[in-house]
């Protein structure tokens, strides 16, 4: 199958590539799968897109990087299977800001972020991402992404289009029952955030957050949390712009 062939010629060209250049979407393994997926669905669509162009090959080299540097989970629940919450999907759409998470390629170097989401007539939903890359004088990032819901998962499995056609599995694994904070996750286990509806949260509620993610089998020493204001920067459990 010509995805497959495409697939090993990115495994190969990552084997040279260098360094880890992305970690967009959890571990190499599962990302390849999806990537396959893909792949195969758009040659179903060969009237659309007869061949992968060149910018996009290298986008796929990029982002497929070398998250397979994932380090091991050192946590014995590290193996269960996540289960995802069940959303009211108008009520949990709007802004929710980014309070910690695993840093990675997408968001690392970012303050101030936070998503907002928008359910759309066609029950897509418009994924707006903003932030401010190095500092808080840094100028507005904003990225916008078209979200599905998978159907029978209780809307709280979202594939998130990247680019067409690669798309990525985004799950709701904990809301609260007022809807102020919520879980994210990847299958994997690789990533992960905790949003709440303002950018500040005690700390008896995020150590029970992090209590949660724990229970579902995550390693919660690699959380670190999103600086929202200046004061914030340099603090224990806080990232670090610029930081190695």
């Amino acid at each position: 199958m010509r995805a497959r062939k495409i697939w090993d010629h990115v495994r190969r060209l990552q084997q040279v590539a260098g360094p880890p250049l992305a970690a967009l979407a959890g571990s190499g393994a599962a990302f390849g799968e999806q990537l396959l997926a893909n792949l195969a669905f758009s040659e179903n669509r060969r009237h659309a897109m007869t061949r992968l162009p060149r910018t996009l090959a290298l986008c796929l080299v990029l982002a497929a990087g070398a998250c397979s540097t994932t380090p091991p989970n050192p946590n014995p629940r590290a193996g269960i299977e996540l289960t995802l919450a069940t959303l009211d999907l108008p009520r949990y759409m709007g802004r929710w800001y980014n309070i910690a998470n695993i840093p990675y390629f997408g968001e690392r170097d970012y303050v101030a972020s936070y998503s907002e989401w928008t359910l759309r007539p066609d029950g897509k939903i418009d994924d707006l991402y903003v932030g401010k890359k190095g500092g808080f004088d840094a100028p507005e990032t904003r990225r916008e992404f078209e979200d599905s819901v998978v159907p029978n998962t209780g809307n709280a499995h979202w594939r998130v289009r990247l680019f067409w056609p690669i798309s990525v599995s985004q799950l709701t694994l904990y809301v609260d029952p007022d809807y102020r904070y919520t879980i994210l996750g990847y299958p994997d286990k690789s990533l992960g955030w905790i949003f709440a509806r303002t950018p500040d949260i005690s700390e008896s509620v995020y150590k029970d957050l992090v209590a949660r993610l724990d229970a579902m089998g995550y390693d919660t020493s690699r959380f670190q949390r999103v600086p929202q204001h200046p004061a914030q920067m340099g603090q224990p459990g806080f990232q670090t712009p610029g930081a190695k």
